[in-house]
């Protein structure tokens, strides 16, 4: 049976988020990957690499991202693609994608030499490429999604019984079954979209899967689950290029790892279950780094809050949750994903409207709702995904800093570019964003310094509330404590700080104060030096069971 095509729009909000339409599994206990683990069943060093890359140089204006890359994979394994922001992951990947044109070294495929000068002549190889923003129409069903671009389809009509045929085999293959091709990919968990991606991957055949950062917005049990996944597609012969920051995950997930610093190889072939975490650290950074958070200067108890929030709900998300910040005190939320920490935040900030209650700053009550009113009273957000809700990739970083204050640049109805690119090198140059140079598109800067960009929006507009969604989720671990350091300085300059962070660690070590969030409720109040992550685990549990 046979069905038309039809075209689809996709929207693109910036500043103000949208509803999130996504609520992740609760953590029920340590993931557990079921099936053959690539970390304990390593490609064997005899095979001969599906893939290597030689001398790989790429140049942009005024930067050499890439400056003699090497890398090869097996057939078969995981391997590890590690480096801070801005050492050259994304731009390799990008290259072997097609994406990119690489200035001058070689490309081996299955040892035939090749070039790729559009992405289709990688999917035509069978090299596909699962980015960190999953580009999935979540109108569309996820048989569309699957063959979006290459359906099977005559005279116009899509054929709907083939493709759901082939979707389901798809889906039993990545041992999915149970998930209808049917089914409308905005419906879907994010774990969910993860395995349409890799459906969309295998559909074109593909030998070799890049994915960027996979588990940035998993739950720990999903992120079993995603394992699982790779280690069956590993079994089945199939390579794979795992981008993380997360180092914890390399030691389960992969077989050899290769560490990129300023656009070159330091590192290549070392073997994931044998190499410390500290010796990849310090092959990223060039130097040794601890997790440690900057020390917590205190906050005067006689500071009246300049936050206020007050028997704050909205129905299905969270319900009457009060708290109030002091200037230069950082409030954290904690709690597993889908209790409801981003939503409040978001309300906070007025991209939700709340049903009842009240937030005031500095004892002024701020509409709900209504993001202007939030952002008038002083009030500065920075959402999760930064990338779609925060920034315009294509645009200048100066402008991107603006975007919050133009009134402040306007004159006679036109825009002092000079005046923009003016204050905002004075953050920029505050805040250590590299590469420095205020007239490069945001899109081509590391996630640090992406989030660097947005601190410094916020900066400029002069805000005394900071609402941080992930502050350091897609940061390496060089540029999260640089991260860590700016917030406690932002704290230190009388800005009341509040953040959500998945890993409850970071929200106890950045916190002044911590506020535990179980379905939507606030569970517990506690100084930060007085709770450990188990405490914090254990109150979750004790609120979703109540």
């Amino acid at each position: 049976m046979y069905h038309p095509i039809f075209p689809h729009k996709l929207l693109h909000f910036l500043l103000t988020p949208g509803k999130s339409l996504f609520t992740l599994t609760a953590m029920t206990g340590p993931p557990k990957a079921s099936g053959p683990s690539p970390a304990q069943e390593p490609a064997t060093d005899a095979a001969e690499p599906l893939l290597a890359m030689h001398g790989i140089v790429k140049h942009f204006p005024g930067v050499r991202a890439l400056d003699g890359i090497d890398l090869d994979v097996l057939p078969g394994e995981v391997h590890c693609l590690l480096g801070q922001n801005g050492a050259g992951k994304s731009t390799l990947i990008k290259v072997l994608a097609g994406a990119h044109q690489p200035d001058a070294g070689r490309i081996l495929w299955r040892g035939e030499e090749v070039r790729f000068p559009r992405p289709q002549a990688a999917l035509d190889r069978g090299i596909a490429t699962i980015y960190q923003e999953l580009d999935l129409v979540d109108g569309l069903s996820v048989a569309e999604n699957i063959y979006l671009g290459h359906e099977r389809a005559a005279f116009g009509f899509t054929a709907r019984r083939e493709i759901t045929t082939a979707t389901a085999e798809l889906l039993r293959r990545l041992g999915h079954p149970e998930m209808s091709p049917s089914t409308e990919v905005g419906a879907l968990s994010a774990a969910g979209k993860q395995i349409v991606s890799m459906a969309r991957a295998l559909s074109h055949d593909a030998r070799l899967i890049i994915m960027d950062e996979p588990s940035a917005v998993l739950d720990q049990e999903e992120v079993g689950r995603l394992f699982t996944v790779v280690a069956d597609l590993a079994a089945q012969g199939i390579a794979i290029i795992y981008i993380s920051h997360r180092l914890e995950e390399i030691r389960r997930i992969g077989d050899r790892i290769t560490v990129l610093k300023d656009g070159r190889t330091v590192a290549t072939g070392l073997a994931a279950a044998d190499t410390p975490t500290s010796e990849i650290i310090r092959l990223m950074t060039g130097r040794s780094i601890e997790y440690v958070f900057p020390e917590r200067p205190g906050v005067a108890e006689a500071e009246q809050p300049v936050l206020e929030v007050e028997n704050l709900s909205r129905p299905g998300e969270f319900s009457d949750v009060s708290f109030a910040v002091r200037p230069g005190e950082i409030l954290g939320l904690a709690g597993l994903v889908g209790s409801g920490r981003s939503e409040i935040l978001e309300t906070v900030y007025g991209a939700r409207k709340a049903a009842t209650g009240t937030v005031r700053v500095g004892g002024e009550k701020v509409r709900a709702g209504r993001v202007g009113s939030a952002m008038a009273a002083g009030i500065g957000f920075c959402p999760e995904e930064r990338k779609s809700q925060a920034l315009i990739l294509s645009d200048a970083v100066y402008r991107n800093i603006t975007l919050a204050s133009l009134s402040r640049f306007q004159r006679a109805g036109f825009l002092n570019s000079g005046g923009e690119q003016e204050a905002a090198a004075e953050h920029t140059e505050a805040l250590d964003v590299r590469p420095a140079g205020v007239t490069r598109p945001v899109g081509n800067l590391s996630g640090g310094n992406q989030q660097k960009v947005v601190l410094a929006r916020w900066l400029l507009r002069g805000c005394r509330v900071l609402l941080l969604d992930e502050p350091s989720r897609g940061v390496d671990v060089g540029a999260r404590s640089e991260i860590y350091a700016l917030i406690r300085e932002l704290s230190a300059q009388g800005i009341a700080v509040v953040i959500v962070s998945s890993e409850i660690e970071e929200v106890i070590g950045l916190s002044d104060r911590v506020l535990v969030i179980a379905d939507g409720r606030v569970v517990a109040e506690a100084a930060a030096d007085d709770i450990d992550e188990h405490r914090v685990l254990d109150l979750v549990m004790e609120g979703d069971a109540a």
